[in-house]
Order: structure tokens, then C-alpha cells, then sequence
């Protein structure tokens, strides 16, 4: 052999001796697995191409998973963004109404109210007017209302 091939070759073996010194791999040695694997070279080695060659496709898979899963946040982040505005547009418009909607009523409650008070106010000024002038002798000229005729149709009879 040449020089080359028997450096290398102790390479190897010190690279496979370390494997074999590592504590995890003597404790999985002496589990029933590791005496399995070791007394079945054909399942060891048909077990280990399996887990090299999967390897691929199951990190692909993952990076799948994980951008999909990231992509799925920003989507309903986006989505929830977008609905809390249009939400809260609503409710401003809403908001907005209610108040168009107070000031109008707000504004019919006084003007009815100046209204009332006004005719209130004036009938009783008129009612005081006539008592006071009845009080001093002087009746105004008025014209008979309903209960007068009535009480006087009943008197005529």
C-alpha cells in the first residue's frame, strides 16, 4: 500500500475510535437495539440508508411546515388588521350617525319646547289679565265660548 492509503487509513481508524469511545454511543451499543444492530449488519446498514436518504425530504418538509406556518401568522396579522379597520371605520360611521342623529332630535325637543313654554306662558298671562281686570270691575269684551252657551240654553229652558 502506498504511504497515502495508510494515512488515510489511520484516519479512519482514529475517526472510528472515537466514535466508539463516545459515551452515547457505548450506551446505545449496550441497549437491545445497539446488540440488534450489531448482530444484523444487512438491518444496520438498510436502517442507516433509509435515515440518510429521508433526510432530504423530510427537512424540505419542514422547511415547508415552518414557512407555511409563518405565512399563515403574517396572513391573518394582515387579516385581522385589515378587519379591525374596516371595523372600526364602521363604527366611526355608526358613531357619526348617532351623533347627526342627537343633535337633530336634541334640536326638535327644544324648538318644541320654546313652543310649549311660549303658549304656556302666554295662556297664563291672558288668564291673569282677565281675572285681574274681573277683580276690578271692568269685564273685556269677549265672546261667549262653548260652556256659556250650553249653561245659558240650559237656563232659557
Amino acid at each position: 500500500m502506498s504511504k497515502e492509503m495508510q494515512e488515510l487509513q489511520k484516519q479512519w481508524h482514529s475517526v472510528v475510535q472515537s466514535i466508539h469511545s463516545n459515551s452515547n454511543v457505548v450506551a446505545f451499543m449496550n441497549s437491545r437495539f445497539g446488540q440488534y444492530l450489531d448482530d444484523h449488519p444487512f438491518v444496520a446498514l438498510s436502517l442507516l440508508m433509509f435515515v440518510a436518504v429521508s433526510a432530504i425530504p423530510v427537512a424540505f418538509f419542514l422547511i415547508f411546515v415552518v414557512t407555511t406556518v409563518i405565512m399563515a401568522c403574517i396572513g391573518v396579522i394582515i387579516m385581522e388588521g385589515v378587519v379591525i379597520s374596516i371595523g372600526g371605520i364602521a363604527l366611526l360611521c355608526v358613531l357619526c350617525g348617532l351623533g347627526a342623529l342627537s343633535l337633530g332630535v336634541s334640536g326638535v325637543l327644544s324648538v318644541c319646547y320654546v313652543i310649549l313654554s311660549t303658549l304656556v306662558n302666554y295662556w297664563y298671562v291672558q288668564k291673569g289679565q282677565i281675572r285681574k281686570q274681573e277683580a276690578n270691575g271692568t269685564s273685556l269684551q269677549k265672546s261667549p265660548s262653548i260652556l256659556d252657551l250650553s249653561a245659558n240654553n240650559g237656563k232659557s229652558e
